[in-house]
């Protein structure tokens, strides 16, 4: 039998009802040189034994045991067992469409520069319609089709679905593959891949189902929260700011600004100006920090701008009125929110 081309990793834990379906998307991929590496995660339901009967029927699956230690020692656990050059994630709820992998890996292989991809997702329920602020998520990670529209957009969300993902194994190597810590697992890996150089982006078109629900890891988790996902910005935003000749400012003296600004700090980042539309807080000080209205913005020529204003809408206002202004997204300012 020919090696297989992608490794998946679905790690499960008390899935019995979803995770054949979850598998048996995986084995009916266009793409057939696959191996799936279902990770039992330390189960208390009849979940192993659904995986053993998958297993059974197809000699593509092997049954791992993750002893319950949580996502990133069964991911980490899987990846030591695999053998492919690519490395694809799988969860047990959710649903592969049949060309996702083909198409995922025809994507690496176009371009050496991506470390990882995604695709284009439907979030969907069975309970109920899919809140707005789902479907906005929903919309706004299937724009991100190129790799330099991903890059503008990294410290907004997370930026990949990372059940959709496939990965460079090389690549997961040279950053040190999933890290435990007190932050989404998922968003650190795209942000220290990005960090180090790849590119990502999602494929096109949609080619995962990724479910919703009350008992997700993004709402149930603390690692989740926004002050987790602010702490992974500002350590990261840190790393590109450290060979900025010009001073920082920070557009936003809400609860998400003051939050970045305060890990910013924290990360050696002095951050020299506020910038806010609050009248009440305009010609303060908040922590120590001058705040000042758009209507009189800090110089282009002396300052970076990080974007750090959760509102809905924000974002889009800030980039139109700092690009008629000759600010350059990127060069000039970033937005973070």
């Amino acid at each position: 039998m020919s090696p297989p081309v992608v490794s998946v990793l679905l790690p499960a834990r008390n899935a019995a009802a979803t995770v054949e379906r979850a598998a048996r998307s995986i084995l009916a991929q266009r793409l057939d040189r696959l191996e799936l590496l279902a990770i039992d995660d330390g189960s208390t339901d009849g979940t192993g034994e659904v995986l053993r009967q998958v297993a059974a029927s197809d000699g593509r699956v092997r049954v791992l045991q993750g002893g319950g230690r949580g996502l990133v020692e069964a991911l980490n656990f899987g990846l030591g067992q695999a053998q492919a050059p690519y490395v694809a994630r799988m969860d047990a709820d959710d649903e592969s469409l049949p060309e996702r992998l083909s198409l995922s890996v025809a994507a690496l292989e176009a371009e050496p520069s991506l470390g990882a991809v995604g695709t284009q997702v439907e979030i969907f329920r069975e309970d109920r319609p899919v809140s707005p602020n789902m479907k906005k998520y929903e919309g706004w990670l299937n724009s991100l089709t190129t790799p330099e529209r991903l890059f503008r957009e990294r410290f907004v969300e997370s930026p990949l679905c990372h059940p959709s993902a496939t990965v460079r194994r090389e690549a997961l190597g040279a950053v040190g593959g999933w890290e435990e810590g007190p932050f989404a697992e998922d968003y650190q890996l795209w942000l220290k891949l990005l960090h180090a150089g790849y590119r990502l982006k999602a494929v096109a078109p949609v080619l995962f189902r990724w479910r919703d629900g009350e008992v997700r890891l993004t709402r149930t988790d603390p690692r989740y929260a926004l002050e987790r996902s602010l702490f992974l910005k500002a350590r990261f935003l840190a790393k590109g700011l450290a060979s900025e000749r010009r001073r920082i400012a920070v557009w936003g003296a809400g609860r998400t600004g003051l939050s970045l600004t305060r890990f910013l700090r924290a990360e050696g980042v002095e951050v020299s100006l506020l910038v806010e539309v609050s009248p009440k807080k305009v010609g303060q000080r908040i922590d120590g920090i001058p705040v000042v209205a758009p209507d009189a913005p800090p110089e282009r020529s002396a300052f970076h701008l990080v974007a750090a204003v959760g509102a809905l809408g924000a974002r889009e206002e800030i980039r139109a009125f700092l690009a008629q202004r000759g600010w350059v997204e990127g060069e000039d300012f970033t937005c973070a929110a």
